[in-house]
């Protein structure tokens, strides 16, 4: 479920009124999570379902990948909620990583899981997606449902249309994503995608192959330091080790 104003936002024209009072209200948001984000990186973002339990192979599987892509050195990002993405969190937790959140807040399933350093809390959907890639070298797809996918190929997009640099996309879970790797094969037949756009990410079922990608493509193309910015004082700025923002 939206939050009111977007619903507000998304039925057409308004006053202009109105319509400036929400443009202000996303510039604070934007800011907001800027401020509280700001000395987190440098972060991998992983995404995936809220839906599975621990009890779940992806959930376990990205327990996983949380905790090996923290031993890296990055900061583990996700969507902050349940599911799939407090496994990720949780596998960095464990191993005294870093692990952050850029929570949605809804009406049911999506309150900040228990393993993170830090969060925000943001009401619009669009807000968190520039979040989520805005601070990460590499993005991982769990499985997941719309919301994912959606958060998938916005990344596959923004890259492709060179928005954001060339980083890496790592899909994981072959079986689950099989389809959708076929529908990129029907794509790029009619001509709807360039013929190096399937070159765009890689779905694999092997962490040692997603790590080395990320050491190769991620920590070798940028050059990547454990050093990270420090914060000013006089803009009463932390860093990244308090919970809420």
């Amino acid at each position: 479920m939206s939050h009111p104003s977007e619903i507000k936002f998304l039925e057409g024209p308004q006053s202009r009124w109105r319509e400036f009072k929400f443009a202000w209200k996303v510039l604070f948001e934007f800011l907001r999570g800027y401020r509280g984000l700001a000395f987190v990186g440098p972060c991998v973002t992983i995404f995936g379902s809220a839906r599975f339990n621990e009890d779940h192979e992806y959930y376990k599987l990205t327990e996983k990948v949380g905790a090996e892509v923290a031993k890296m050195g990055f900061t583990v990002m996700t969507g902050g909620g349940p599911g799939l993405m407090e496994a990720a969190n949780k596998g960095a937790k464990q191993v005294g990583g870093r692990s952050v959140g850029c929570n949605i807040v809804l009406p049911h399933e999506q309150d900040p899981n228990p393993y993170l350093d830090k969060w925000v809390n943001i009401r619009y959907f669009f807000v968190r997606k520039t979040l989520l890639i805005k601070y990460s070298y590499a993005f991982i797809c769990m499985p997941g449902g719309f919301g994912t996918l959606d958060e998938l190929f916005e990344s596959i997009t923004l890259i492709q249309t060179k928005k954001i640099k060339n980083f890496p996309v790592i899909v994981f879970c072959k079986e689950f994503h099989r389809e959708i790797e076929a529908h990129v094969r029907l794509m790029k037949e009619n001509g709807t995608i360039s013929p190096e756009d399937d070159q765009l990410f890689v779905i694999t079922d092997d962490i040692d192959e997603a790590l080395r990608i990320l050491k190769e493509n991620s920590i070798g193309r940028f050059n990547l330091q454990e050093e990270r910015p420090k914060p000013f004082a006089w803009l009463f700025e932390k860093n990244g080790k308090s919970k809420r923002a």
